[in-house]
């Protein structure tokens, strides 16, 4: 089987995970980058960001163009476009035109656009001419089936941590604080605020975070990037989620990844994490502020042991129910070989 995978080439994007475990599978994966060019054209400069906002720009056009190139170098069996906001419909059918079957994954909500970088025109317009969408999201997965009557399958996110950074992150020193790893909005600044006012002092690591909240609670650290994600994750006793507007009753990264290091997560009651974790033993789930408030201080005030013996459950709970991303793509190469068969 050969797919090509179209999509971003950044270190964060989720396409890297799949990417590197079909070619351990033995899959002959090839990669056509569509918005990793687009971001790269964008954050050239600001002449490159009036253009495309004008809409005279040709790099969407540009893209289109590789990606029509790159199918033609490798014949694949399969192109799998991870969100797809950069790609013309009447590039996609030109694809179809050829036989190869076309796959979605859109880690976003493809109905909901909370902001400029999380959905267009292009979107809306290709959704029926997918032959397979992966979502992660329960509810997405019946507005496709019902509105546009097309084939899904549900890809939930996962977390990838090898055993060597694991293993780092164990021996760290426990911090008995709260902390949020993320970028900030208005709804997340605000909950974070009510948590202060609610007596919890939190941390935060993300860009920007000093526009939006200026409390003594607060605690601001800069973004981080890679191994030292995991290690943030792992390090301090809870683990705050929060979920976007656009996700309210579903999952994040977040959901596998804080777990999957053996980190406390306190998150959002929704439907879909508790189908993942079990509430009170290996995660822990709010319904407001002052519920996430008050188990915040009871996970805190909690023995040494007792943490760890959380930590180890949701560990556990991840690793032997297949949340990792190289047990995930095991589960989309068997559908894609279902597919072109």
């Amino acid at each position: 089987m050969k797919v090509l995978i179209v999509g971003s080439n950044k270190i964060f994007s989720i396409e890297n995970f799949y990417i590197k475990y079909l070619q351990k599978a033995g899959v002959t994966v090839s990669f056509c980058s569509s918005n990793g060019a687009f971001q790269d054209f964008y954050q050239r400069g600001i002449l490159n960001r009036i253009l495309f906002r004008l809409g005279i720009s040709t790099i969407y056009k540009t893209i289109n163009f590789n990606l029509i190139q790159s199918i033609q170098r490798e014949k694949p069996d399969v192109v799998w476009i991870f969100k797809g906001m950069e790609i013309y419909s009447k590039t996609l059918k030109e694809i179809k035109a050829l036989h190869i079957k076309l796959v979605n994954y859109n880690p976003d909500n493809p109905f909901v656009f909370s902001g400029r970088g999380s959905g267009n025109r292009n979107i809306t317009e290709a959704i029926s001419l997918f032959d397979l969408h992966f979502t992660y999201n329960l509810a997405i997965q019946k507005q496709l089936d019902e509105v546009y009557d097309v084939p899904t399958s549900i890809l939930p996110f996962g977390f990838d941590i090898s055993d060597s950074v694991y293993s780092v992150a164990l021996l760290q020193k426990e911090i008995s604080k709260v902390c949020f790893l993320g970028n900030p909005d208005v709804e997340r600044a605000s909950f974070i605020k009510a948590l202060a006012v609610n007596g919890i002092s939190i941390c935060v690591y993300g860009h920007h975070w000093s526009k939006f909240i200026n409390h003594s609670a607060v605690e601001i650290h800069d973004a981080v990037y890679g191994e030292e994600v995991w290690l943030v994750l792992r390090k301090y006793r809870v683990q705050l989620n929060l979920m976007r507007k656009h996700n309210l009753d579903s999952h994040n990264m977040r959901t596998f990844e804080v777990p999957g290091v053996g980190g406390i997560m306190v998150a959002p009651d929704t439907t879909e994490h508790r189908l993942f974790f079990e509430n009170r033993k290996e995660a822990f789930y709010f319904e407001n502020v002052s519920d996430c408030a008050k188990i915040i201080k009871n996970l805190l005030e909690l023995p040494k042991e007792e943490a760890e013996k959380i930590r180890m459950a949701a560990r556990e709970r991840s690793v032997q129910s297949g949340y990792s991303y190289k047990d995930r793509t095991l589960f989309v190469k068997e559908v894609l070989e279902s597919l072109i068969k």
